[in-house]
């Protein structure tokens, strides 16, 4: 079994993608923790990250390539990526949507590295930038719009559900599966 978990910021991606991992005894990899590395040892923030990639697609390719060779070469294996649909395309794919204002607060929340602002209104005018420009890079380096609910299975709204909610529907979604 091959998962790809995509969605937008703050809607649980690495969090619900370890936890389906565990419960079902699959490999987790996060790409999102990826690039925050990178960013990391770049001493820059996310944002910065994503300006850097829409005029070099090299540090994009470095990912994707890795994500395409994962899905390449294993199996039972739970990726939470953006593009996880486009570059597994034999994986059973699933999107968390979450409202703007309830991904930042979770961001906020969260302190997480390369995600840090000091208050809630720049964090969330930083994230919407982020989206602009991954939105931007996807449609000119790959032709996909990744918020669009074709690309999925399954897709499940997170702004409001309990992350038991979430884990409950995705775990009994891809019982169907096995």
């Amino acid at each position: 079994m091959k998962v790809t978990i995509s969605g937008k910021p703050g809607s649980g991606k690495s969090t619900i993608g370890k936890a389906i991992a565990k419960e079902l005894k699959l490999k987790h990899y996060s790409m999102g923790d990826l690039q925050r590395s990178i960013a990391k040892d770049k001493g820059i923030s996310l944002i910065e990250l994503s300006k850097i990639e829409e005029q070099s697609p090299d540090l994009d390719k470095k990912v994707d390539d890795k994500l395409k060779h994962i899905g390449e070469t294993e199996d039972n294996i739970i990726i939470d990526a953006r593009l996880g649909f486009h570059f597994i395309p034999d994986s059973i794919k699933i999107f968390l949507n979450i409202s703007l204002d309830e991904g930042t607060k979770r961001i906020f929340k969260d302190k997480r590295e390369g995600e840090k602002e000091d208050s809630l209104e720049m964090l969330k005018f930083q994230i919407k930038r982020r989206i602009e420009s991954e939105e931007k890079r996807y449609l000119e380096y790959y032709q996909i719009y990744v918020n669009n609910a074709s690309n999925y299975d399954l897709i499940v709204d997170t702004t409001n559900l309990t992350f038991d909610q979430v884990l409950s529907k995705i775990i009994e979604f891809l019982k169907t599966f096995q």
